[in-house]
């Protein structure tokens, strides 16, 4: 699920996004900013089928972390449904997205 390389962390998000596993997503991305010196999170939506408001929160608390190191956050492979959800809540301001690989 998750792949470190330097200061980047890819995160393979489930098939489902919601409050249920985005808490558990953040704990352990949290953890990793922490302790390992992450600078830029990749969130790869390629299985994903489904995200509700928690997703949002879980990408823009997720910026809000790196940006104070001067990171960045990707948001690759998103389907064209999750698309126009994060586009609504204005994410792209922040979050890089791509329906491809980066």
């Amino acid at each position: 699920m998750y792949e470190q390389s330097g200061g980047r962390l890819t995160v393979h998000l489930p098939s489902e996004l919601d409050h249920h596993t985005a808490d558990g997503i953040r704990k352990e991305i949290d953890k990793k900013i922490m302790q390992e010196g992450v600078s830029a999170i990749l969130f790869d939506f390629s299985n994903t089928t489904f995200m509700d408001s928690s997703g949002v929160g879980l990408l823009m608390g997720r910026y809000k972390m790196v940006s104070y190191v001067g990171g960045s956050v990707y948001a690759v492979r998103v389907p064209e449904k999750i698309e126009k959800l994060l586009c609504l809540a204005n994410v792209e301001k922040y979050v890089h997205i791509t329906r491809g690989d980066r």
